[in-house]
């Protein structure tokens, strides 16, 4: 196990266990899956509600771990490849029960979608490519649900991680270029996003530079679990670089008709690899490494579809997968997409946890952390506008926001509580034939 100060330490586990941690292997496990069990089936919203899922819930609700080291968390998920949720959701886990806690809440997040979108491929829920108008109408409510977690988990990360001038300019810079960024330069976000939390960082280590070493702002809260050791996540990192390699060589020297499932993992296993963003980013691109086994229709309906899922939307990986190849094809497409996110956020935590002790880090943490909260306004005010845009009742899936809101933020309602209300409210307007 790899801690934050020094790998080779000798400190004991207890000393480094949070008040709510457990010593006791199988109850940690058996917590775990206690609250991921249920969360992958409301889920809904996309990457940005998730965070403001596991804010709500593991930072507010759980206390497993401070807003500060959920920030840290979500940093580090945005400046790798990958589905930035997911990898969030793995490392939440790893950091409550090791390397087996960390498969256990990620894959425990992802299985619902999963399940759907194979069974969508293979055309055992056909009739959700056309869904009825209650299913639609369900769907818009779910998701104006979706935002209202958004808003709640974004005001909860603001009032915390900028609460002073630098960190609210950074904040609001951060928002206004990723949203820019996003709208009319969705390739540029692959450099953007990184750019962003490094110049955050940079603002903090200028601005705080004179803070004395044992100023309250320097101190970094403690993790007990990183998973890995530092060789291990090193070895990990090298065997992601060597199947990236490995897979591209091969399909150049092996034709399609002999390996057919070589060349769609390597398809999606470089997807997933080498471009960053999330889901809005990666899926998109997609289309053009599949074009050749895949219509566009077919694409596009399960593009639709999976936005209307709880879960990743990397979870698009299984209808590809299935739609190409049947049930062989889920597991080569969907481990091809995932694989080397789940590989990245496993290797890179034990050295996120080693480089915490540093003063450098300490200094731009607060940057890194309140650019990191940018982007997430940034993907506030684009799923807001875009849930509303295709709703079948614009109007009433704002107030379905509103009221979800004020039951999240204001009365506290559990998340899945004001996720079903809203799904509820968006097939009473579509009854009552609402605008």
């Amino acid at each position: 196990m790899a801690r934050f100060d020094d790998p080779e330490a000798s400190m004991s586990e207890e000393a480094l266990l949070p008040k709510n941690d457990y010593p006791n292997q199988d109850k940690k496990f058996w917590v775990i899956f206690k609250n991921f069990a249920i969360m992958g089936w409301y889920a809904f919203g996309g990457p940005a509600a998730h965070i403001g899922i596991f804010e709500k819930h593991f930072v507010e609700q759980q206390k497993w771990m401070t807003h500060s080291v959920f920030a840290e968390l979500l940093a580090l998920g945005q400046c790798l490849p990958g589905p930035t949720s997911t990898q969030v959701s793995f490392a939440i886990g790893v950091t409550k029960g090791g390397v087996l806690g960390g498969l256990m809440s990620g894959i425990l997040f992802q299985y619902p979608g999963l399940l759907i979108m194979s069974l969508v491929g293979l055309g055992a829920a056909q009739w959700l490519v056309d869904p009825a108008a209650w299913v639609s109408a369900l769907s818009a409510g779910l998701a104006a649900g979706g935002v209202a977690l958004v808003v709640d988990a974004t005001f909860s990360l603001a009032y915390k991680l900028c609460a002073d001038r630098d960190t609210q300019i950074m904040c609001t810079l951060s928002a206004c270029v990723a949203y820019y960024t996003t709208l009319h330069y969705t390739p540029a976000t692959a450099w953007v996003f990184p750019a962003l939390l490094a110049s955050g960082g940079l603002l903090t280590r200028i601005t705080r530079r004179n803070t004395p070493e044992s100023a309250g702002a320097l101190e970094v809260t403690h993790i007990a679990n990183l998973g890995l050791s530092i060789t291990g996540g090193a070895l990990l990192l090298v065997l992601w670089v060597l199947i990236l390699i490995g897979a591209v060589v091969c399909r150049q020297r092996i034709p399609y008709e002999q390996a057919p499932a070589l060349h769609w993992f390597e398809s999606f296993y470089r997807t997933g690899s080498l471009i960053f963003g999330g889901g809005q980013v990666v899926l998109p691109l997609l289309l053009g490494e599949v074009d050749a086994w895949i219509t566009d229709e077919q694409f596009y309906a399960g593009l639709g579809i999976v936005q209307a899922l709880p879960g990743p939307l990397f979870n698009l990986a299984a209808y590809l997968g299935a739609v190409i190849g049947g049930w062989k094809g889920i597991p080569v497409a969907w481990f091809g997409l995932f694989g080397p996110g789940v590989m990245l956020i496993f290797g890179v935590l034990p050295f996120w946890g080693w480089f915490r002790q540093f003063r450098l880090y300490k200094l731009a943490l607060p940057g890194l952390s309140s650019a990191a909260v940018g982007l997430i306004v940034a993907s506030l005010f684009t799923m807001a506008l875009k849930v509303r845009s295709i709703s079948p009742f614009p109007d009433s899936s704002v107030v379905i926001g509103i009221i979800s809101f004020v039951l999240a933020h204001l009365m506290k309602a559990p998340a899945p509580v004001a996720i079903a209300l809203g799904g509820l409210l968006g097939i009473a307007a579509w009854a009552a034939s609402l605008q």
